[in-house]
């Protein structure tokens, strides 16, 4: 099945290069170095034909995108093309003046990542001496700048009793959004997740938490909540659906359905520096690979939330199932759902596991 119209977003990772060694980062275990990234105007090109087809975001990310010394050139040139610019960013060792310049260059938005609430827990989750305070710099220098910011929260068991104080901490920074997100177990949380399930006890007290403040914030603080797919009754729509409406390039230019699709072994990925973003939306076999309904198996084929979650994560399919036309495991209607409820109790129980922290050379 072929594209039913242009994509509406972009996830470019610039850079697999992070100055924090998250346990829990959605990369893969083999990140990319620097002399593998595309140059500059490899992705003024491609920002050139992602205008030409219509698409109408695009989110700057990493890996720490602030690296990249050309991260005011992309903006200003996304800007100039009208597409709406979204900076995603840990925080840590961005430069003085430098959010200043990319609101004159036209960035419309900066996501900014916490790994905890306490300086304390920021510092251990992310490896990293004084980033907590360093966070709290970059998020003043944002509103300083008048730019919107959102507080990103990936939560799981080091931080999950922290997510009243996340709240809080969004409400002093002047956030308007927050997005507090159970992660996701592939890449370096799947390598990690004895040591980072949360107990389904607190998974759900703090359910209950967020539905409190986002009644009692609504217009103040827009709150959104990600549950975790192991705990959960239904999957998430993956990307809005498999090649919908959205796709991600990876540093080296990699055009994927979304960010973990390389953990699916027998999909090739065409490399938007080489082959034409229009020519890889419409045709990419890995694109269309599980686009629309054709590709699903039953209960998938004839549910009744085919058109809402569009089977869940084809990625997870694939690392807990073995088959990514499998119906994601964190259905209930799947055969594997008793089993990752089983894993999810078994690794929250597991109080002695430690963490491999994200740093490029690891597997090399």
């Amino acid at each position: 099945m072929s594209a039913s119209g242009p994509p509406i977003g972009i996830l470019a990772e610039l850079t697999h290069r992070c100055p924090l060694q998250c346990s829990y980062c959605s990369n893969p275990l083999e990140l990319l170095k620097a002399n593998r990234e595309l140059g500059t105007q490899e992705w003024l090109s491609i920002f050139q034909q992602a205008a030409e087809l219509g698409v109408l975001q695009v989110h700057l990310s990493g890996g720490e995108p602030t690296l990249r010394p050309d991260l005011i050139e992309f903006v200003a040139a996304l800007s100039a093309r009208g597409i709406y610019t979204n900076l995603i960013t840990a925080g840590v060792g961005v430069r003085d003046g430098l959010m200043d310049e990319l609101a004159q260059a036209g960035l419309d938005h900066v996501q900014l990542s916490f790994q905890g609430a306490l300086p304390e827990t920021t510092e251990t989750v992310g490896n990293h001496r004084g980033a907590h305070q360093k966070k709290l710099n970059t998020a003043h220098r944002v509103r300083d700048a008048g730019l919107p910011l959102t507080l990103n929260a990936p939560i799981h068991r080091k931080n999950i009793a922290e997510v009243e104080r996340f709240i809080e901490m969004a409400l002093e920074l002047g956030a308007e959004r927050l997005e507090i997100a159970n992660i996701q177990y592939y890449g370096w949380a799947l390598l990690n997740r004895q040591a980072l399930m949360p107990e389904r006890d607190d998974v759900m007290r703090v359910a209950a938490l967020i539905e409190t403040a986002q009644h009692e914030l609504r217009g103040t603080l827009a709150i959104d909540f990600v549950a975790p797919d192991y705990y959960a009754r239904f999957p998430k729509p993956c990307m809005g659906g498999w090649a919908r409406d959205a796709f991600m390039i990876a540093p080296n230019g990699d055009a994927m359905p979304c960010h973990a699709a390389a953990s699916i072994p027998h999909l090739a990925f065409e490399n938007a520096a080489q082959t034409p973003l229009a020519q890889i939306w419409e045709n990419s076999a890995a694109f269309n690979a599980y686009r629309g309904f054709d590709w699903m198996k039953e209960p998938c084929r004839s549910c009744e939330r085919r058109e809402i979650d569009f089977g869940g994560c084809r990625c997870q399919a694939m690392l807990l199932a073995g088959d990514a036309s499998a119906t994601d495991p964190a259905c209930s209607k799947s055969p594997m759902h008793d089993r990752i409820l089983e894993l999810a109790i078994r690794d929250s129980s597991n109080g002695a596991a430690e963490v491999t922290y994200r740093r490029i050379g690891v597997f090399d």
